[in-house]
Order: structure tokens, then sequence, then C-alpha cells
């Protein structure tokens, strides 16, 4: 049994990080995302 504990400690930590990252960086993603849409068509607006 204490092996189980092992492996969901060594797992299940990494796992958490991982997930708790992707969900951060996605909203910048998509801020990122649509700042450079807004930039194009600034760039568009400009020729």
């Amino acid at each position: 049994m204490e092996e189980v504990y092992t492996h969901i400690a060594n797992l299940g930590f990494p796992i958490a990080v991982s997930i708790y990252l992707l969900v951060r960086i996605e909203g910048k993603l998509e801020y990122l995302s649509a700042s450079i849409h807004e930039l194009a068509k600034a760039v568009a607006a400009m020729k």
C-alpha cells in the first residue's frame, strides 16, 4: 500500500502542476492571439 502512495505522490503532483500551468497559459495565449489580430488590423489599415 505504501508503494501506491509513493506512486500517487510522484505522479499526482506533477500532473496537478501541469494542469494548473496549462490552464493559466491558455488564458494568456487567448489574450496574445487577440492582440496579434488587432495588430494585424492596424497594420492593414496603415497600408
